[in-house]
């Protein structure tokens, strides 16, 4: 049964009837045809896809009875490198499975709760046209199923999400997605298409800090994020997992912002958006630098991709991108084009930075961290700090960057003076400096460290890339603060 309003007055009903008259122009086809009355012809079941992939594209098919089968589950996952989270899914991801329809489709949605989870939900399409966007219909309790449906009566990118109190929590946790109704006849063809969605999160401990951590309510109360990321954790779309082009192509990005509370400034460093679909909607915009992405939001990004390079897609609200996680990466390949572009590309200079507060040298101030109980626990624990403290200038395996920062593997300056490698970290470095034969002039900045977290990054670096191998402690770290 499709979702339909019923009134139970003649004169709710008289109200109806003129407000059809006056016309509105979200129920209406683009040659003048009622979206209502768009008759289907047969069913098939909907290909769903996890991000960044996106289902294949309607093309001219004409509108079908569409099967969706959801599954939500709760489950583990990592939010960044030594933190993992309780996700709550649909479909097992975050964001949740790509839902692609036409105008008119009529869908029938079945929306299953696994039986090992342990709180009701339910799901709200912003596509849909009927209480709750589904929501009222679709509350399911562990162990249980239900299906409801509706008609696709407007063309566009829509967000989905739990509707479940506290409403906030439950989207805070993972479950939102998006849903694309594209117009008849299929949107313009492109070369490649992706899936991404931005989402802020809040844990128990402050970013980075390792193990299982728990929802926050009061920070998320209070919108302030630990994290702020893409596709559900901070290397959803780096490294491995970026998304990737040749020279020439045409990208299209389905972009959303599940929020809960934060809005997107959604930018893609190196490019510029040929087209913007606003809001996910008919408005087109064009040559546009950032496109602002409201929570419960999306647009629709169009460019073509004319030089090689890693280009990095960030929420350019900038501390979320370098430091909350909100940082991606599309990764081109093909011959450089310099009537386009020239120069040196370096791989890796954007990077994430992590959530340790960086000071210029001379200032002071640090947080607590966990404590070492062995060698290889402070390995262990010195590899995580490293992978947000230092990674983005002295790079995965200490190589640095050329002409810029120093490296680190093999490294005749760092294995000479281990007291001079703490008092660094600890204070600074401003200057120029030898490394293995080659001359740096740069600012390494104040790290904001504990004792312990100076003592664990550094025995890390020590142990790593054909380093000396000792052991930096707590009391060494200590010793040369005393010293100064």
């Amino acid at each position: 049964m499709m979702y339909g309003l019923k009134y139970p007055s003649i004169k709710l009903l008289l109200l109806c009837s003129i407000f059809y008259l006056v016309g509105c122009s979200g129920s209406s086809h683009e040659n003048g045809e009622n979206t209502m009355d768009i008759e289907v012809h047969g069913k098939i079941n909907a290909q769903l896809t996890s991000p960044p992939y996106v289902p294949d594209p309607i093309g001219s098919r004409p509108a079908k009875n569409v099967i969706v089968d959801m599954e939500i589950l709760e489950q583990e996952g990592q939010m960044a490198n030594g933190v993992s989270y309780i996700y709550w899914t649909f479909g097992g991801s975050v964001p949740g499975s790509f839902i692609r329809t036409r105008l008119g489709d009529e869908v029938e949605f079945t929306l299953k709760n696994h039986p090992n989870n342990k709180l009701p939900h339910n799901i709200d399409l912003h596509a849909v046209t009927g209480p709750g966007g589904g929501a009222s219909s679709s509350f399911v309790a562990p162990g249980h199923e239900i299906t409801f449906s509706f008609k696709t009566l407007n063309p566009g990118l829509y967000v989905y999400h739990c509707a479940t109190a506290p409403v906030g929590m439950h989207i805070a946790n993972g479950m939102y997605g998006l849903i694309l109704v594209e117009p008849a006849g299929g949107l313009p063809k492109v070369d490649k298409e992706y899936y991404i969605m931005q989402g802020d999160f809040y844990t128990k401990g402050n970013n980075g800090e390792p193990g299982l951590q728990p929802f926050d309510m009061q920070k998320a109360i209070d919108e302030d994020a630990d994290y702020v990321v893409f596709n559900g954790s901070t290397d959803a779309l780096t490294g491995d997992n970026a998304i990737t082009a040749e020279v020439g192509e045409t990208i299209r990005l389905y972009v959303g912002n599940g929020g809960p509370n934060l809005a997107s400034s959604f930018h893609v460093i190196g490019e510029i958006f040929d087209r913007v679909h606003v809001e996910g909607g008919k408005l087109i915009n064009h040559n546009v630098q950032t496109t602002l992405i409201p929570p419960g939001g999306a647009a629709i990004v169009e460019f073509k991709v004319e030089a090689p390079g890693t280009f990095v897609l960030v929420d350019h609200a900038i501390f979320r991108a370098f430091n909350k996680g909100a940082l991606g990466m599309l990764k081109v390949t093909g011959n450089e084009n310099e009537s386009v572009y020239s120069g040196t590309i370096q791989e890796g200079i954007y990077q994430p930075e992590g959530g340790s507060i960086q000071t210029m040298p001379g200032d002071q101030g640090a947080p607590e961290a966990p404590t070492a109980q062995s060698v290889s626990e402070r390995i262990k624990l010195g590899k995580s700090i490293y992978a947000r403290t230092c990674l983005a200038c002295h790079q995965e395996e200490g190589q640095g960057i050329p002409s810029a920062f120093p490296p680190l593997a093999k490294s005749d300056y760092l294995n000479a003076d281990v007291d001079r490698a703490i008092d660094i970290v600890l204070h600074g470095k401003t200057g120029e400096i030898t490394v293995n034969g080659q001359k740096y002039n740069s600012v390494m900045t104040a790290q904001t460290l504990t004792d312990e977290q100076v003592a664990n990054v550094l025995t890390y670096i020590y142990n790593s890339w054909g380093n000396s191998g000792v052991e930096v402690t707590p009391m060494m770290v200590t010793k040369r603060k005393s010293a100064h």
